[in-house]
């Protein structure tokens, strides 16, 4: 989150019209192999707000939702399919119902295929729909 405030300080610093147009994309496992946690409602906005103090939550642009095969702060970007890995679906959860995100883009970012039959992508997408709330 720090690199990503100084990038954009130091774009739009250099650009002024950038500062209108450029965004970040926030990888889930990038953040937690950095040392984000999000698996508590407390470390969820205590990360949430390091953004919001960084960069600013609409620079947000879109998501790449992916579980970690590597532990919390480990700084090796391992992608695991949602709730097969060291986050657990409590970030999910927590992402996926909050308001400040909710027209902004969500993206896959797990290995693609099948097995037995079972496609990859209908699997981690129909796990992610049963954390969203009914409203």
């Amino acid at each position: 989150i720090e690199h990503l405030s100084e990038i954009v300080k130091l774009v739009t610093r250099q650009d002024k019209k950038s500062k209108k147009h450029l965004g970040v994309c926030i990888d889930t496992c990038h953040a937690f192999a950095a040392g984000y946690a999000m698996d508590s409602v407390e470390s969820y906005e205590a990360t949430v707000n390091k953004m919001k103090n960084g960069f600013g939550i609409r620079k947000i642009r879109a998501f790449h939702l992916n579980d970690s095969k590597k532990p919390w702060g480990s700084r090796k970007d391992r992608h695991e399919h949602i709730g097969q890995g060291e986050m657990g679906l409590e970030p999910f959860r927590l992402l996926l119902n909050d308001r400040r995100f909710s027209k902004t883009p969500m993206y896959l970012e797990t290995e693609k295929g099948n097995r037995d039959g079972l496609n990859f992508d209908v699997m981690n997408l129909k796990l992610l729909r049963n954390l969203v709330r009914s409203i």
